[in-house]
C-alpha cells in the first residue's frame, strides 16, 4: 500500500471540541467532499478519505491539525495535489496550510528541483560566498538599453543578470527581440570576465511571458538564444509551469521562481499559506531552483522571522527534492550586508534592484562593492 502524505494545518477554534470538528470537516472535503453518512465503503473510505492523525493546541484559539492523504487521491498531477492539499478549504477562514510531508510514495512522483542549491554553485563557478543578483528593469526601456545594463552588471561580477518580472512582451522590448540580446550582453561580459583570469561566470535568467502562448515554445527559444535560466511567477503561470519546465528532458536550464501575485495566500493571519509553505515548500515541490520573496525591513512588510522560515524551509533536508537558494530582494544595501549576511548567509541570492540602478554609470561600482561585501 502506497504511503500517505500528510498536510498540517493551523485551525482557529474555541475550543479542541470544535478545532476537532474542523479538522474532520477538512478531510472530508478535501477528498471524498460528500456527506459523511454516504461515503462508500471499501476504497474510498478506508483509503481515500482524509484521516485526521493529529490535533494539538498551539495557542489560545489556534490548534494544529495533521491530516493524511492517500497518494491515489493525487494521481501523477501537482496541480491536483495542491487541491487535495487545499482546494475547497481554502475558500474558508480559520485555516492555514503550515506543513507538508510527502511520504516515500510522493516524493519518488514529485521530484523537485532540477540542480538546486549545490548545481547553482556549479553553473556559476562560485563555490562559497553569496550570489550577487541585479535586476535588469525597468519596463519601457527599449532593448539596447536594457542589454547594456546587463553587459555592465555582469562585467562588474554578478552571478547572476536577472529579467524583472514586468518585463514580459511589451513593445519597447518584445521578448524574442529582447533575449537574444540580453544573452549576447551577458555572453560578452563573460568572455572579457574569462580573458581577465575570472573562473566564474554571469547566469542570465530570461523572464518568460504570460501572453497564453506555448510556455515550453518560449522556454526553448530562450535556451536556444543563450539564456542560462528562466524566471517564472506561478502566481500567474500556475505552480505546475515550474514541474513542467523542470522535468522537460530537452531543456535542462535552472528555473528562478518571482512572487507575484502570491501576496494574498500568505498575507491574513487566519487563511491561506504560511510564508514558508509558498515561498519554500511549494517552490521545492514544484521544481524551483531558486524562490524570491520579499526581504524584512523593505517595502512590503514581511518580518525577520517570517524570512529566517523560508530560508530554512529552503535549505532543510527533509524538504521535496534538493535544497534550493532562497532570494530575498528589496531593501537590499551595503550597509545593511552585514545584518543581512548574518540571517542569510552564503547560500543565498541576494537581490539588487532600484537602489544599485539609482548607481547609474556607477552602476558596476555598486556590483562590485556587494560582491566584495558578500566574499
Amino acid at each position: 500500500m502506497a504511503e500517505r502524505f500528510r498536510v498540517t494545518y493551523r485551525i482557529f477554534a474555541g475550543d479542541k471540541g470544535e478545532a476537532r470538528a474542523r479538522a474532520l470537516a477538512v478531510a472530508l472535503e478535501q477528498t471524498a467532499e460528500i456527506p459523511q453518512d454516504v461515503v462508500p465503503e471499501g476504497h474510498v473510505r478506508d483509503e481515500i478519505l482524509g484521516r485526521v492523525e493529529m490535533l494539538l493546541p498551539e495557542a489560545t484559539g489556534r490548534f494544529r491539525a495533521t491530516i493524511s492523504y492517500s497518494p491515489d487521491s493525487v494521481g501523477p498531477d501537482l496541480g491536483q495535489l495542491l487541491n487535495v492539499i487545499f482546494g475547497n478549504s481554502s475558500i474558508q477562514t480559520g485555516l492555514k496550510v503550515v506543513g507538508l510531508e510527502l511520504g516515500a510514495t510522493l516524493s519518488a512522483r514529485f521530484r523537485g528541483a532540477r540542480f538546486g542549491a549545490r548545481g547553482l554553485r556549479e553553473l556559476t563557478g562560485k563555490a562559497q560566498g553569496g550570489l550577487v543578483c541585479p535586476v535588469i528593469k525597468p519596463m519601457g526601456l527599449p532593448t539596447a538599453d536594457l542589454a547594456d545594463t546587463a553587459y555592465r552588471v555582469a562585467l562588474a561580477g554578478a552571478d547572476i543578470v536577472k529579467e524583472d518580472h514586468g518585463l514580459a512582451n511589451q513593445p519597447t522590448a518584445p521578448f524574442r527581440v529582447r533575449v537574444p540580446a540580453i544573452a549576447d550582453a551577458v555572453a560578452r561580459a563573460n568572455a572579457r570576465r574569462r580573458a581577465d583570469g575570472d573562473g566564474s561566470r554571469a547566469l542570465y535568467f530570461a523572464n518568460l511571458p504570460r501572453g497564453g502562448g506555448d510556455l515550453l515554445a518560449d522556454a526553448r527559444f530562450a535556451r536556444e538564444a543563450g539564456a542560462d535560466g528562466l524566471l517564472v511567477i506561478p502566481g500567474l503561470h500556475g505552480f505546475d509551469a515550474i514541474r513542467t519546465l523542470a522535468t522537460d528532458p530537452g531543456l535542462t536550464l535552472p528555473v528562478m521562481a518571482h512572487p507575484s501575485f502570491l501576496g494574498p495566500h500568505v498575507l491574513s493571519e487566519n487563511t491561506g499559506f504560511s510564508h514558508a509553505m509558498i515561498f519554500a515548500t511549494l517552490m521545492r515541490l514544484a521544481g524551483s531552483d531558486i524562490s524570491i520573496f520579499p526581504n524584512f525591513g523593505g517595502r512590503f512588510g514581511f518580518s525577520r522571522d517570517e524570512c529566517a522560515s523560508i530560508v530554512d524551509g529552503c535549505r532543510c533536508a527533509n524538504g521535496p527534492g534538493r535544497p534550493i537558494l532562497p532570494s530575498p530582494g528589496g531593501g537590499m544595501s551595503i550597509d545593511r550586508m552585514p545584518e543581512l549576511r548574518a540571517l542569510y548567509g552564503e547560500d543565498c541570492v541576494y537581490l539588487l534592484g532600484g537602489g544599485l540602478l539609482r548607481l547609474g554609470e556607477r552602476i558596476g561600482d555598486g556590483v562590485r562593492e556587494m560582491v566584495a561585501a558578500l566574499a
